[in-house]
């Protein structure tokens, strides 16, 4: 199974987050309470986002069905303003849950019933209930076939008899799966990498040869903290920050839907935007650049034959660089909400950099600095953390300008 190196790497880490993703505390609404859960619940990396998505897409459907201030995702049924929403936005959430991992059934009914503990009894309640089920159900067949299970038809490129590695690849079906709001996989691809001979080339690869190496002697110990602490991946790692500006901002339970189904709609977009660039092109990660600097046709690149990065690198082509799509995309949808690059302080922590904390008051330090990690990891090209960048921040702004809009006489009732 194409995902099986992400869940090897979590496989430690996600039984953590699944207890901790039921117990919320602090928490804002029953939105970032299902949100906390759901981050415990999924699984790695991009599948998970996927399913991020799915549920978010379910739990705004649900309300906004009830409060009708923005045009619907995928449905609106006819539905009493008396209904509850948070019975309505829970139900939707954790059958969502339930049907995608039916494994953990138990823990999400038990968090179920807690929340539903706390809605008074009556009519608004089972009707919200009733709701978020119908809701979730249809949400659910809608992304049944849409390509995110495909089989793994990777073809490695080799000569007959030759041995090639044997490491399965990540995300290699996903140029073809159908996007949540894009036109197509392909809307957003980039140009192709830089040429070989050129001088930024040459720039870009002595830079990650230098900072990104296992044991760079260049590298600050900041740095080696910074490309460690983004080596997590996934929902895990853009879901806090957004629950945080939920709560800052004291959004309601409808605003809050729309902003969470439009930042985890936008991020699972953008890993399949990142996933089709990256098999369009095929371009050579740095452990194989390096260690082939001596075939690359340009006279400033010298090669390394041990040279390896901080870590393992990830099983797919290294262009673009798709943590900097993630972030990229991040920033977009919550400046788009704020309408400014300053945001409230948001915090975050880091299972691949244990007892570390970071904290940011401004979107454009941090992209910055998920981009600067992966060429610390020596991860990806100079070149190629820009492309993805800015790759996120126009997926980003696509989303918000194109699903969820504000309602209007003619949508209404």
């Amino acid at each position: 199974m194409m995902w099986s190196r992400w869940v090897v790497i979590w496989g430690k880490v996600l039984p953590c987050l699944v207890l901790i993703g039921l117990a919320p505390s602090g928490s804002a609404n029953v939105i970032t309470d299902w949100d906390t859960r759901a981050v415990g619940v999924v699984l790695p990396g991009a599948p998970g986002q996927r399913e991020m998505a799915i549920v978010h897409i379910a739990m705004f459907d649900a309300v906004n069905s009830i409060e009708r201030r923005y045009r619907p995702y995928s449905v609106q049924l006819p539905t009493p303003q008396t209904t509850s929403q948070e019975a309505a936005a829970a139900a939707a959430g954790a059958a969502v849950l339930i049907a995608l991992h039916p494994d953990k059934a138990a823990d999400i009914k038990t968090a179920l019933a807690n929340d539903l503990a706390k809605v008074p009894d009556g009519a608004a309640k089972a009707g919200g209930i009733e709701l978020g089920e119908q809701v979730a159900a249809g949400v659910l067949h809608a992304r049944e076939n849409d390509g995110a299970n495909a089989a793994d038809t990777y073809r490695p490129k080799t000569t007959p008899g030759a041995y090639v590695p044997t490491a399965v690849t990540i995300g290699s079906a996903w140029p073809s799966m159908t996007p949540f709001v894009m036109t197509t996989p392909s809307q957003f691809r980039p140009p192709a990498p830089i040429a070989l001979a050129t001088k930024q080339w040459a720039d870009d690869y002595n830079e990650i040869k230098a900072l990104g190496g296992k044991n760079s002697t260049e590298r600050s110990t900041q740095a080696t903290e910074t490309a460690r602490f983004w080596l997590m991946v996934g929902p895990p790692a853009y879901h806090p920050i957004a629950r945080q500006v939920v709560a800052a901002k004291e959004l309601s339970v409808t605003d809050s839907a729309r902003f969470m189904a439009l930042y985890a709609l936008a991020l699972s977009d953008a890993y399949i935007a990142v996933f089709d660039a990256k098999y369009h092109y095929e371009f050579w990660r740095p452990i194989t650049a390096i260690r082939n600097g001596d075939i690359d046709g340009n006279p400033a690149t010298e090669r390394d034959a041990t040279w390896q990065p901080i870590d393992n690198t990830p099983m797919h082509p290294e262009y673009p660089c798709a943590h900097c799509i993630q972030s990229g995309t991040a920033v977009a949808v919550i400046e788009a909400l704020l309408g400014s690059e300053d945001i409230p302080e948001v915090s975050l922590t880091s299972p691949t950099a244990p007892g570390v904390t970071h904290r940011w008051t401004n979107l454009r330090v941090l992209a910055d600095e998920v981009a600067s990690a992966r060429i610390w990891a020596g991860f990806h090209y100079r070149f190629s953390t820009r492309v993805g960048s800015q790759m996120g921040r126009s997926i980003g702004q696509y989303v918000v300008q194109h699903v969820m809009q504000p309602s209007t006489a003619a949508d209404s009732r």
